[in-house]
């Protein structure tokens, strides 16, 4: 390419970048999911092989605003989807996000003479432990990850780490670190026949986790009460815990998926846990990916019960949490959080090469991200959470998300009146399901025939956008607020009126 067209190219691409800007900035109007003419015309225009001559920056650019993006759907610029709590963009995170891509960081060693990436990146993870009354002292000992799985995976290994090596040691092994002499070999060195996971109702990343580190996915073992599948029965968790033969981690569900409920009500139920860890040995993990920013919330009476469902999370060994949901970052975006400040080194680290080693001069006050993690090469996901952290400091989060809880729980109430509908899980006054209800709600139709095409019949309005699941062997559908345009009134008039219409739908058509 010749200079003169490299710099129009360049000039073209600012004016690209204001174009979305834009566009981004713009409240959604178009439907929650493309059309079908959209999709169809999407996939026609795209090529079967790559041609021997490049189409052209412009052409590209036409191809890319004008057949591609239509397909898309608008997940995260609408308020109104409410499926995978994808959250949003805000303003101050895409900014960030756009310079992250112009000046590609790879932030993966702590070089603090060549950039101000690593600092930048360690400062964000100072501000979020602010956000969520994390003590520095104790949990600045952190990554940015690609997301939640990602940060689950982190915590587990971790804590694999630990418990094995504590049960070499009790043997008086001289092997005892898995990450230096591996996971079978460790495991013989403890006399241990395996390795599991104790939880309730965990998420499905939790479960991969335990598949990716050889723990196995059969040893994620749910440990609830018989009378509420959300809560440790601690009972039984301390006759697994007793039993000779396994290692342990106990994972605490900070925000079930489907409901958004806590596995621990108060500081008390994490104390026991606690307890219970430190007796046998056990490692104390929280998949904190949405419930974790409860604790971000003021401690007004609104919202006590759920301020108190994130109560105690600083005893914990390991934290996982997702920036791309209630922080409101771009995708890829989680964090992994540890107490312990070697840990994730005893795991992580790189094997030695001379080029990927820091150069002293602050080296050690800032661990090189390649040696805590899974990546050698990391975008620089830091920024978007810096730059809306600084935005909107502690009140701004505090607002978004007292916005979310407001909308989730209008709707839980009014599904609770609604004679064509269940609210999920059933059961206690409407006053109790309100107060437990965080940014997060599940629900049915009482008749079966509807119940089976609910979030079909729903996303087929595209005015919204619900994800499908199951209750107690039943279809369910779940409403995931989390985006940073959420307006309480509004959206809540939005979504009694497609749930009433599909209601209304069903009976008529039942009575032809």
């Amino acid at each position: 390419m010749k200079l003169q067209d490299a710099v129009e190219t360049a000039k073209s691409q600012g004016s690209l970048q204001q174009q979305l800007w834009e566009i981004t900035q713009t409240p959604w109007k178009s439907g929650i999911l493309p059309s079908a003419d959209d999709l169809t015309k999407a996939r026609a225009s795209l090529p079967s092989s790559l041609g021997a001559e490049g189409q052209g920056f412009e052409s590209t650019k036409q191809h890319i605003l004008n057949d591609i993006v239509p397909a898309f759907n608008g997940s995260s610029i609408s308020p109104h989807y409410y499926g995978f709590v994808t959250g949003g963009v805000t303003p101050a995170a895409l900014l960030a996000d756009n310079i992250v891509s112009a000046y590609d960081q790879n932030v993966q060693v702590h070089l603090p003479g060549h950039s101000i990436a690593t600092d930048v990146e360690s400062n964000a993870l100072g501000l979020l432990l602010d956000l969520l009354q994390l003590k520095r002292a104790e949990w600045h000992n952190g990554t940015f990850t690609t997301g939640g799985s990602a940060s689950n995976a982190l915590g587990l290994a971790c804590g694999r780490e630990y418990v094995l090596r504590v049960a070499a040691e009790t043997k008086g092994a001289s092997i005892q670190s898995i990450g230096e002499h591996g996971f079978f070999e460790v495991m013989q060195a403890a006399g241990l026949s395996g390795v599991q996971v104790l939880s309730t109702l965990p998420h499905s990343s939790l479960v991969k986790a335990a598949g990716i580190l050889g723990i196995g996915r059969a040893n994620v073992i749910n440990i609830c009460q018989n009378n509420d599948p959300l809560k440790f029965d601690m009972e039984r968790l301390e006759t697994e815990l007793a039993k000779s033969g396994k290692a342990n981690l106990v994972a605490v569900s900070c925000g079930e998926v489907n409901t958004g409920r806590f596995a621990t009500a108060n500081l008390d139920e994490m104390r026991e846990l606690r307890r219970l860890c430190d007796k046998y040995g056990a490692w104390l993990h929280v998949d904190g990916a949405f419930g974790l920013f409860a604790r971000a919330l003021d401690d007004s009476a609104e919202f006590n019960s759920i301020k108190k469902g994130g109560e105690g999370i600083e005893l914990a060994d390991s934290i996982a949490g997702d920036g791309h949901k209630i922080l409101n970052v771009p995708y890829d975006c989680g964090f992994s959080l540890c107490r312990h400040p070697t840990e994730a080194h005893n795991v992580f680290q790189n094997a030695n090469a001379a080029y990927l080693t820091g150069n002293g001069n602050g080296a050690a006050s800032i661990p090189s991200p390649l040696n805590i993690g899974i990546e050698n090469s990391r975008r620089f996901r830091a920024l978007p959470v810096y730059a809306s952290l600084l935005a909107y400091g502690k009140i701004g989060y505090q607002n978004m998300l007292k916005k979310q809880i407001r909308l989730a729980r209008f709707i839980a109430g009014w599904l609770y009146d609604h004679p064509d509908y269940n609210i999920l899980p059933e059961g206690g006054t409407k006053e109790d399901l309100i107060n437990q209800t965080f940014m997060v709600v599940l629900f049915s139709a009482k008749k079966d025939g509807l119940n089976r095409c609910l979030s079909a019949k729903i996303n087929e309005t595209s005015k919204m956008f619900v994800s499908g699941s199951s209750w107690q062997g039943r279809p369910a559908c779940r409403i995931a607020i989390s985006n940073w345009r959420v307006d309480e009134d509004t959206d809540f008039d939005l979504v009694t009126s497609v749930l009433d219409t599909v209601a209304k739908g069903d009976n008529a058509a039942n009575q032809q």
